[in-house]
């Protein structure tokens, strides 16, 4: 199926940057939020990053307005009827994310591919909200988007072989590299990546070392770009606590159980980068 109009349900950190890569690609793009001040917000960071790019010679002062003259914005997901293709970027939490797929249903018509940015949330579970289970599928973007390759792409059970092959395609169209993953909480990504951060918020909580000494070990020990704690501040504490949460309850596995530091943390309002303090204070 050939994808010329393209939806994404939220405008934040992550919603942003998935229109922002598929704008780049040609596509046209309705982004979505439920609130108008919230769209706008998004299409002014996608237009800061644009002019970064453009200040460093990367991109030519045309194409950046032609970028954007490529994203309409939304406040009703109504207006998802207009796209091929759709994808939900909205915050990691089940019953949000199966209202929106419920909603999307019902407003898309039929051949339109519902899919889910989500971090951890079984396709197959949000799939049950829809009547088109074959055309649900999971296309998890890594944060941040415009910057990072990888893209995580999961079928549910019922997911349909031209739906993986539209999204593959899709992926490589928006120059991602795709990585395919069984549909299981947390998928590869997060079940490898959030035991660690969460082991990290461990050693903090048990007094095992400082968070700079923490990040420094794995910077310069295990080559890593960011120390665990810098990282779960970037993603947002309250998101990497809903995907434990979704690894311990789906998998009933106690070594996937959240820090009780984490859980303080978020109950705080910690919740990193974007309240202006988690780990660090910024």
């Amino acid at each position: 199926m050939e994808v010329k109009t393209f939806g994404v349900i939220g405008a934040g950190q992550m919603g942003n940057g998935i229109a922002q890569v598929a704008a780049t690609s040609g596509l046209t793009v309705i982004m979505n939020d439920i609130k108008q001040e919230f769209v706008d917000r998004g299409l002014a960071n996608i237009a800061k990053n644009l002019q970064r790019s453009v200040d460093k010679g990367k991109l030519a002062a045309d194409e950046k307005e032609s970028i954007l003259a490529r994203i309409t914005t939304s406040v009703d997901l109504k207006d998802m009827a207009a796209a091929d293709y759709v994808v939900e970027a909205a915050s990691e939490n089940e019953a949000i994310k199966f209202k929106i797929f419920q909603t999307l249903d019902e407003a898309c018509p039929p051949h339109v591919i519902l899919a889910s940015n989500t971090s951890s949330i079984p396709i197959g579970r949000i799939a049950a909200n829809t009547k088109r289970p074959d055309k649900v599928i999971g296309m998890h973007f890594m944060n941040p988007v415009p910057v990072m390759k990888l893209v995580e792409v999961i079928c549910g059970l019922a997911t349909s072989p031209e739906t993986l092959e539209t999204t593959l395609e899709l992926t490589r169209r928006m120059d991602k590299t795709p990585a395919r993953s069984n549909d299981y909480p947390g998928f590869i990504a997060n079940r490898i990546l959030m035991p660690m951060i969460n082991e990290a918020v461990f050693c903090l909580y048990h007094g095992v070392g400082e968070r700079e000494d923490i990040d420094t070990v794995m910077k310069l020990g295990m080559n890593h770009p960011m120390g665990p704690l810098a990282l779960a501040d970037l993603i947002g504490l309250d998101t990497c606590l809903a995907i434990l949460n979704t690894l311990y309850q789906g998998l009933g596995d106690p070594k996937y159980r959240p820090c009780p530091l984490l859980r303080q943390y978020v109950e705080a309002g910690w919740l990193g980068r974007k309240s202006g303090r988690g780990f660090y204070t910024y």
